[in-house]
C-alpha cells in the first residue's frame, strides 16, 4: 500500500471515511482479485497527484464485512467517492488512469 493510501476498517470507517472533511475515494478490494492489483499502482499515482484534494483508502473486503455490505458491493474493485459523509460517485471494475483521472474530475 502506498504511503498516501488509508487502510480502512470497519472499526475506523466513520472516522476516516464519513467524518472526513475531504473527499475520500475508498477501494473496495481483496488479495486474491486480479484487477484489484492493477489498479492498485494506479491508485498510489493518483494519491499523490490528488493529495492536496483527496484521501484514498483501501477496505479489505475479506477482512470488513459491515461495510462492503452497508454499501451493497457486489463486484470488486469498487470505487467510492464519499463527500460530507455520503456516497457522490462510484464505479466497478478496473480503470486505466484516464478513465480515474476523469472519474474524479467529474466528481470533485
Amino acid at each position: 500500500m502506498g504511503k498516501n493510501i488509508i487502510e480502512v476498517s470497519d472499526d475506523n470507517f466513520q472516522e476516516i471515511v464519513i467524518d472526513s472533511e475531504m473527499p475520500v475515494l475508498l477501494d473496495f478490494w481483496a488479495e486474491w482479485c486480479g484487477p484489484c492489483k492493477m489498479i492498485a499502482p494506479l491508485l498510489d499515482e493518483i494519491s499523490e497527484e490528488y493529495s492536496d484534494r483527496l484521501l484514498i483508502g483501501k477496505i479489505n473486503i475479506d477482512h470488513n464485512q459491515a461495510a462492503p455490505q452497508k454499501y451493497a458491493v457486489r463486484s470488486i474493485p469498487t470505487l467510492m467517492l464519499f463527500k460530507n459523509g455520503d456516497i457522490q460517485a462510484q464505479r466497478m471494475g478496473a480503470l486505466s488512469k484516464s478513465q480515474l483521472k476523469d472519474f474524479l474530475d467529474t466528481n470533485l
